[in-house]
């Protein structure tokens, strides 16, 4: 049980986050992006089982196909009579001319055989793609967030924030932009445990990568909110 990720635990973390957002910061941007990330936690745990179930109308199609190929090269061979005896030239452009049609017909079975990962690929790629945009709307965010426009007098900035928070809220709100890129990833870590296409993989590790990052910076300005006295 601990060799896997639990979705629906996954689910119960985000939406007990987006319940703390709710409660300290209502009515804010980032309690809308924990309501937001809720729902793709969710239609996540609906997806990878979509996903992870095969398409048998597909693979039907594409055994159908590959019989179809099979039987068409088959009688061709049928048609193929010898006169006389070929020389070498000839012999290689036959020879030449029988390999191409190998490779022809050996890269439609292989487009037939893949045509079911291809899209689930594409699907994958689609919604990994979200997550990537929202872990960059988390940091939108934090990024207004400055520690010291927050915390210090608002005389010496040229743009003082409209809103300021205290030293605990913004300890808070930064905290909670942190859990939210880490649960990002941990979405993502969702569809490589169900489809394992090395395109995919590569992708989640950006995204892991990313919000890893961000994160990092985040916390930068956790430390400098905890050096104010």
């Amino acid at each position: 049980m601990y060799r896997s990720l639990d979705s629906t635990k996954l689910i119960g973390t985000i939406a007990i986050l987006h319940e703390r957002i709710q409660n300290r910061f209502p009515q804010s941007g980032l309690a809308k992006i924990g309501r937001e990330l809720l729902e793709v936690a969710r239609q996540a745990k609906v997806k990878c089982d979509d996903i992870q179930r095969p398409n048998y109308w597909l693979r039907a199609g594409a055994v159908v196909a590959i019989i179809i190929i099979l039987l068409g090269l088959h009688m061709t061979m049928q048609e193929v009579r010898v006169v006389g005896r070929l020389s070498f030239s000839e012999f290689i452009q036959v020879l030449e001319a029988g390999l191409n049609d190998v490779v022809l017909i050996g890269a439609a079975i292989f487009f037939l055989i893949t045509f079911e990962n291809r899209i689930k690929r594409e699907r994958v790629l689609k919604l990994l793609h979200e997550l990537r945009v929202m872990a960059h709307v988390v940091d939108m965010h934090q990024l207004t967030k400055d520690p010291d426009k927050m915390l210090g007098d608002p005389s010496d900035h040229l743009y003082p924030p409209k809103k300021k928070l205290s030293r605990f809220e913004l300890n808070r709100y930064l905290d909670y932009c942190s859990e939210m890129l880490s649960l990002i990833g941990k979405i993502a870590a969702l569809y490589v445990q169900t489809f394992h296409d090395p395109v995919v993989i590569s992708t989640v590790n950006e995204i892991e990568n990313l919000s890893t990052g961000l994160s990092r910076k985040i916390w930068q300005k956790i430390m400098i909110v905890q050096s104010y006295k």
